[in-house]
C-alpha cells in the first residue's frame, strides 16, 4: 500500500469515537450531551460506569498504538517524515472524527498509544510525569497538560533533530489548546480534583 494511504488509515482510525462507541454498547447518554461535552473516559465516568471509562481509556489509547504500529509493520521503510504524518493524522482523527461530525475528545489517551507503539521509553517518561502531577496536584487536567509538555522534550532527548521528535510538538500545542477550558477553571480555582 502507498505510504500516502496509511495516513488516510490512521485518520480514519483515530475518528472512531470509543466514547461514543462504548457510551453506545452500555445504553448510556451521547457523551456530547452532559458533563464537560468531552467524549473522553473522565467525561463518561460522570455517568458512574466506571467498566464504560475504563473502555473508553482503553480503546481511545489503543486505536493511538494500532495506527502507528501497523505503519512500522506494514511500511518498515517509510519514510521518517511519512510516519510523523501518520501520527499526526490519527491523533487529528481523535480531535476532529469524520464519523462524529468532527467533535472528538482531547487526546490524552491517544496521544499515549502513540507514544507507546513508537517508543516505551517515550510513553514511560510522559507517564511518570502526569503520575507525578497526579499523586502530587491531584488534578487529572494539570496532570495531561505536563505531559504534554514532556513528549515533545523526551522525544528530542531519545530521536534528536528527527520528524518523530518535532511531530509532538503540534501534538502537544493542540492538547493544550484542547485544554484551554480547563486552564480557565484552574485560574478561577474551578478546576474537579482526582477522585472528586
Amino acid at each position: 500500500m502507498p505510504s500516502a494511504l496509511w495516513i488516510v488509515v490512521a485518520y480514519l482510525i483515530g475518528s472512531v469515537s470509543f466514547a461514543v462507541v462504548v457510551s453506545k454498547l452500555f445504553s448510556l447518554p451521547d457523551p456530547h450531551s452532559y458533563g464537560s461535552g468531552n467524549p473522553g473516559a473522565t467525561n463518561v465516568l460522570r455517568t458512574g460506569h466506571k467498566l464504560a471509562a475504563a473502555l473508553t481509556l482503553l480503546g481511545d489509547g489503543a486505536k493511538g498504538w494500532l495506527a502507528v504500529f501497523l505503519a512500522k509493520q506494514f511500511a518498515p521503510s517509510m519514510d521518517p517524515w511519512m510516519l510523523a504524518a501518520v501520527v499526526l493524522a490519527v491523533f487529528l482523527g481523535h480531535l476532529f472524527p469524520i464519523f462524529h461530525k468532527f467533535e472528538g475528545g482531547k487526546g490524552v489517551a491517544t496521544a499515549a498509544g502513540i507514544l507507546l507503539a513508537l517508543d516505551w521509553r517515550l510513553a514511560a517518561a510522559a507517564f511518570v510525569v502526569w503520575l507525578f502531577f497526579a499523586v502530587v496536584v491531584k488534578v487529572s487536567s494539570v496532570s495531561s497538560l505536563a505531559a504534554a509538555v514532556v513528549a515533545p522534550i523526551a522525544a528530542f532527548y531519545f530521536y534528536g533533530n528527527h520528524p518523530l521528535a518535532w511531530v509532538f510538538v503540534p501534538i502537544a500545542l493542540l492538547l493544550i489548546w484542547r485544554h484551554k477550558g480547563n486552564i480557565q477553571k484552574l485560574l478561577q480555582g474551578r478546576e474537579s480534583t482526582i477522585g472528586r
